[in-house]
């Protein structure tokens, strides 16, 4: 396994998405549109990424992981550290009414206890 210093980010996302991770430096996308069958392309994508030993964080679109529930959810419940997956809001916004809370939550989760900033 990588050495976690040396993991990386990955996105999963429509082409705004993509594109804007891409100007903050990420290099591992997986860009996905809306003339194929987009279900298919989120549960590949996914699927290619948790096997990359050298990604760390997934970040994927809100509305593609719902594609990929069952898969985002075996991953989150396995012992493994990495990878984190999250779940980050579109350009149109959250469905999510209190995205604190959800961040928040998902921190409780992965390191045990919460953290107030």
């Amino acid at each position: 396994m990588t050495r976690l210093e040396h993991l990386t980010i990955a996105v999963i996302g429509d082409e705004d998405l993509v594109n804007g991770m891409r100007l903050a430096g990420i290099s591992r996308y997986s860009l996905i549109e809306g003339n194929r069958d987009i279900g298919a392309d989120v549960r590949r994508s996914l699927t290619e990424l948790v096997r990359d030993q050298d990604i760390g964080i997934i970040m994927i679109q809100e509305e593609y992981a719902e594609h990929a529930e069952d898969l985002i959810a075996s991953v989150r419940g396995e012992k493994s550290i990495t990878p984190v997956i999250v779940e980050v809001p579109s350009k149109y916004g959250t469905k999510h009414k209190d995205i604190g809370a959800l961040y928040k939550a998902y921190l409780k989760h992965f390191i045990g206890f919460d953290i107030e900033i």
